[in-house]
């Protein structure tokens, strides 16, 4: 199940939303139907309208947002993502507790330590993901804490409203590529694996099997080329992984799989794969879903988040 900020996401309706991602650079947004996407269409954003993965000129992005749904006919109902430094993940354990209640109190107390984010100007929610003794033999529980500052998210919203769309959800993008793009079938559920996109930013997630246990935007930048210095990168993804060791009983990293259009530049993975000394794969683009509803001047890649968005709904 994909973790949702809280008190945003609305249950009983049959038709998800469309998956709308904000990428930096552009926007994209997906609609699915019978695991396949149905609708896709993406369009470049004004510079500067969001930076580093926050918004910036609410204003702006509204009428952006409005002449794109105007310009592509789509559904106003959207599911949106997030990914920048006002969003901490986090993997943190506590004694096995049978009340709801008490249990939401032990990890709002754990995530207080865990998280550098004061608790009071935040969103926080969490997912218990699973269960082992702990070294005296008592039952403990892991849990995913997800963090998000409240200004960063009422700035999101604003804008996105005042397109006349109208937020279902918000999920982060990097539960989103994991959602897509983790095959079953490749996993031995007991290594860990790097997701990281590389769209107008460039977004980083580990998971264990489909259970993301860290997530954090990168801070290599694309080039003017369109490019991402395959060092620069290195550089940042071996650094996630050395916190994520850094962990208890965190699993070995076993791979690393790249996505979004800076993926594909020539030399990337092998240069990528050499520095951090891991096999290093480009994702398909939408994942297990067919793409037989992407208009044929539409790059896949630009989907990949926006369609795990849309498959949350379904999550």
């Amino acid at each position: 199940m994909p973790l949702s900020l809280p008190k945003l996401t609305k249950r009983g309706s049959a038709a998800g939303p469309t998956g709308l991602d904000l990428d930096g650079g552009y926007v994209s947004a997906v609609t699915l139907g019978d695991r396949a996407v149905a609708g896709a269409a993406s369009a470049e954003l004004p510079p500067g309208v969001i930076a580093e993965g926050e918004v910036r000129d609410a204003g702006a992005l509204s009428d952006a947002l409005r002449r794109f749904v105007k310009d592509h006919r789509l559904p106003k109902r959207v599911r949106l993502g997030v990914s920048n430094q006002q969003i901490a993940v986090r993997q943190v354990e506590i004694p096995f507790i049978e009340d709801a209640r008490d249990r939401r109190a032990a990890i709002r107390f754990q995530a207080a330590e865990a998280i550098a984010m004061p608790l009071e100007e935040a969103i926080l929610d969490h997912q218990v993901v699973g269960e082992r003794p702990s070294p005296e033999g008592a039952r403990q529980l892991q849990v995913v804490v997800v963090a998000a500052r409240q200004t960063m998210v009422a700035s999101l919203l604003e804008a996105v409203r005042g397109a006349g769309l109208k937020p279902e959800g918000i999920d982060l993008n990097a539960f989103a590529l994991v959602r897509l793009l983790c095959d079953d079938s490749q996993s031995d559920g007991q290594h860990a694996r790097v997701y990281c996109h590389l769209g107008g930013m460039a977004n980083l997630a580990i998971a264990v099997g489909r259970i993301c246990v860290f997530a954090r935007p990168l801070g290599a930048a694309m080039g003017e080329d369109g490019k991402y210095s395959a060092s620069e990168l290195a550089e940042e993804i071996r650094m996630s992984i050395d916190y994520h060791l850094s962990q208890p009983e965190a699993p070995l990293v076993g791979d690393l799989m790249l996505s979004g259009p800076g993926s594909r530049a020539e030399g990337l993975v092998e240069e990528v794969g050499l520095e951090i000394g891991l096999p290093v794969h480009v994702a398909d683009p939408l994942g297990s879903l067919s793409g037989q509803g992407i208009p044929g001047d539409e790059d896949p890649a630009r989907h990949t988040v926006a369609a795990g968005l849309a498959l949350g709904t379904a999550a």
